[in-house]
């Protein structure tokens, strides 16, 4: 969601659900279609490199075309069924009898936002009380819940993301549940799963890092949380809105490969996940508007992956009526056509298109269906369900405020999450700190903001220590516990002399209070966010990589004095730090991102050693701005600029290793207070390992998804040991290696998962590989194919860590 208004007090409109008419222009598109404009353009060396892999299957079972639209539950061609969960099945049998009698008119409410600022939530759906539906509450975001008090401000994605913990990211996405369903939503827009593919976008710190594994596996485990906590999660934004700039406006050209590979799979898991809904995006996709794409919507999500819930578009993303429904939009948001116009898209030119035949009523039926049975799906038919209680456009002192304290224990999952999260990049022996003597804390990033926590609208300002970035993937802070408050406290216990110096611009201050203390901790930051807010000339992409506030010089200037200076990075993302990096003088650096409320607690945590450091970096950090593979577009002339993802599928550590280029710290590294060691990697087949191709001629609607292509073929094992001296845990991360003639890029992460070990203790883990991590999608033949030819499976530290590794042969071939 984009909207800059709803965090501020706004005037309700003065008309409720926008339904009056609009301009026959967004009917009159109904027979526009994209239907292969991203498979089309795939003729590149990624596609050509197929070539030399198993031979193509035959064209996919029921070549999709705009009729008939992909209809819930249709996932069994030719007896291959695919993965849809008996939830769903129950779900829509619900929907079904539950929409029995309803009227045309009052399944389009359903699938028709109210309209901005109609209603106390981001996005309504008003109720319909003559089928006693109470409607639907939506509301951001994807690290709290926006717009009210009494809750909390949880770590970022990115945190999430750099735990590189399952059970952690379920336990984020369960508890940030709760509190959505406490406040009464219904629908929490959250997560975001965008894939980060340049290092300064603008809200890559909303989503889960750089790698589609990753964050493919915390979109599902996020999912699964908050849906077990009994609130629809919506994932976003779907697709290609990698970037603040021209979002609106712009088109991201993919190529089908890298769409199938790289761009889509986080979103293949969160359906996995059973996730109620899917938002589209602003931009388009290939020459085509992502809310009105047929090839991502009704192919790729509906078809393939078999998504049984709805697709929602981003605020004011609806650019036309019956094209989006026809190709796959499912309810527009917030309802009409631009802010307060009090005209639809949907609404009463829906009914219209529905009489007059562009729209078959049977894909009205469905889009209520879909709408319906994701709110059975989580079982918010129980009575006894939260009402709405707050107002996200009126004053917190508003009547329409209750007030309710939904937040419970959580701020102890919150400092877990903000240490597990830390990357320890540098450490000669400095950390842990053992009750020093003296310490002085510099920065304008180690103390409170002047305005306080929430003083800047969604965070839309960088003063005091950075928990969040800007725009509406934000919440408001119950308080914020900085680095100041909380290495105050502890260094009241240890009798430890504390001076702080919180003035970025005057190094003189900096060296005076650096000099002659024990240890110097130096708190540095760099923020990003939205578009609709510039901070410090940035609208939302950062403009550079480099540290905000005089942050370098700072970290520079105390190390000119202090032989013992630690520097904490609070950021969004990458920074470019040769400027310090290898002085001697820095014996440690810890990496913290955006934590949340209990920041400080977190890194007092790691800094003495109670929390032994476990995060990895779930991007690449490189030693200057040019290695990376791509770059935000900041400038055009073209009223829809052509962002061309012309680095295919080596985004982020993939392209450095391609391109041969040695970064300052890889995708997945992270050092530990102690040290782990790998040995005696295995792998074998399950007993059943067949080529996915071998057996079908086809593949069926939700195929994607099918056992035979997700169920587990072969098990990785290996040992770790712990050969330091103290406990900790360690994350190690299971790469592929494909055969040179896949056309992959060198390594490739497939999965991760973290233990615990004390000194000396041996623990043996086990990973699986399906046919689909080991296939690559192949252009001609619409179809997934595991190439001819040796793999290479690596449990390594890092992505570049040399590892311990083992071959195998998954199509039997030219082994």
């Amino acid at each position: 969601m984009s909207s800059n208004a709803a965090s501020s007090s706004a005037s309700s409109s003065a008309s409720s659900a926008v339904s009056s008419a609009v301009s026959s222009s967004s009917a009159s598109s109904a027979t526009s279609s994209v239907t292969s404009s991203s498979a089309s353009s795939a003729t590149s060396g990624a596609a050509a490199a197929t070539a030399n892999t198993a031979a193509a299957v035959p064209t996919p079972t029921g070549e999709y075309v705009t009729q008939p639209f992909p209809y819930p539950l249709n996932t069994s061609i030719d007896g291959y069924a695919a993965h849809i969960s008996s939830n769903w099945v129950t779900a829509h049998q619900k929907a079904r009898a539950r929409l029995a009698g309803w009227t045309q008119q009052e399944k389009v409410n359903l699938t028709t936002g109210a309209g901005w600022q109609v209603g106390r939530c981001v996005g309504n759906i008003n109720p319909i009380p003559s089928q006693n539906f109470p409607g639907l509450c939506l509301e951001d975001s994807p690290l709290g819940v926006r717009d009210t008090d009494f809750n909390s401000a949880f770590p970022a994605g990115i945190n999430a993301a750099a735990t590189f913990d399952k059970d952690l990211m379920y336990k984020r996405g369960y508890a940030m549940g709760q509190e959505h369903k406490g406040k009464g939503v219904n629908v929490a827009l959250g997560p975001m799963t965008n894939m980060g593919r340049v290092a300064a976008g603008g809200r890559n710190w909303e989503g889960f890092g750089a790698d589609p594994y990753l964050s493919g596996w915390a979109s599902e485990q996020t999912i699964k949380g908050m849906q077990d906590a009994g609130v629809q999660a919506c994932v976003k934004h779907f697709i290609g809105n990698e970037q603040e700039h021209y979002r609106t406006t712009e088109s991201s050209d993919i190529d089908d490969r890298t769409m199938r590979e790289i761009y889509s799979h986080p979103f293949l898991r969160a359906v996995a996940a059973d996730v109620a809904s899917v938002m589209c995006s602003y931009n388009q996709v290939n020459g085509s508007w992502a809310c009105q794409n047929p090839q991502i919507l009704n192919k790729i999500l509906k078809t393939d992956f078999g998504f049984q819930g709805y697709v929602m578009s981003d605020w004011q993303a609806t650019m036309s009526g019956v094209s989006s429904v026809n190709s796959g939009l499912d309810m527009t948001m917030p309802g009409d056509v631009v802010f307060n116009s009090l005209t639809s898209y949907f609404g009463q030119n829906l009914t219209a298109a529905v009489n007059n035949g562009s729209v078959e009523a049977a894909r009205l039926d469905d889009m209520a269906e879909r709408i319906m049975a994701a709110y059975y799906l989580v079982g918010q038919d129980a009575p006894g369900y939260p009402a709405v209680n707050f107002d996200a456009f009126r004053s917190m002192q508003s009547i329409n405020n209750s007030h309710v304290n939904v937040q419970g224990d959580h701020y102890k999952l919150i400092e877990e999450m903000g240490a597990a999260s830390i990357v320890l990049l540098k450490n000669d022996g400095s950390l842990p700190l053992n009750q020093p003597k003296s310490i002085a804390l510099i920065g304008e990033d180690a103390g409170p903001s002047p305005l306080g926590p929430n003083g800047y609208g969604d965070r839309g300002g960088d003063s005091g220590t950075l928990a969040m970035g800007w725009g509406s993937g934000t919440a408001n802070f119950p308080y914020l516990i900085d680095p100041l408050m909380a290495i105050a406290t502890q260094a009241r216990k240890d009798g430890t002399d504390l001076n702080w110096y919180l003035d970025d611009w005057n190094l003189d201050g900096v060296m005076s209070v650096a000099v002659g203390a024990e240890v110097a901790i130096v708190c540095i930051n760099a923020d990003s966010g939205e578009d609709y807010i510039t901070v410090d000339g940035n609208q939302g992409d950062r403009n550079n990589l480099t540290a905000w506030l005089n942050g370098d010089a700072v970290v520079q200037a105390a190390a000119s004095v202090n032989n013992n200076t630690v520097v904490v990075v609070h950021s969004v993302g990458p920074l470019i730090i040769e400027p310090w990096i290898e002085n001697p003088n820095i014996t440690a650096v810890l990496w913290a991102g955006i934590p949340g409320q209990e920041s400080g607690n977190g890194l007092v945590d790691v800094l003495y050693g109670w929390y032994n450091p476990s995060g990895r970096l779930p991007y690449t950090i490189a030693k200057q701005r040019s290695d990376y593979p791509a770059e935000v577009l900041y400038e055009s002339t073209d009223p829809h600029p052509q962002i061309v993802y012309a680095e295919g599928l080596n985004i982020d550590y993939r392209h450095f290793l391609s391109a041969n280029i040695t970064p300052r710290f890889e995708f997945g590294f992270g050092l530990s207070y102690t040290s782990f060691d790998y040995s005696n990697v295995e792998i074998w087949s399950n007993g059943n390992a067949k080529r996915w191709q071998d057996e079908n001629d086809g593949i069926p609607v939700g195929g994607f998804l099918s056992d035979k292509l997700q169920a587990p073929q072969w098990t990785v094992q290996a040992q770790v040991q712990n050969v330091g001296p103290v406990n900790g845990c360690d994350i190690p991360q299971l790469y592929l290696e494909y055969p040179a003639s896949a056309g992959e890029p060198p390594r490739v992460l497939r999965d991760f998962t973290k233990l615990n070990l004390d000194p000396g203790a041996t623990s043996t883990i086990q990973f699986t590989l399906s046919n689909y991590d080991v296939s690559i999608w192949d252009v001609p033949s619409q179809s997934w194919v595991i190439p001819d030819g040796t793999f290479t499976v690596v449990v390594a530290k890092s992505s570049f860590d040399q590892g311990c590794s083992t071959t195998f042969c998954p199509s039997g071939n030219n082994c």
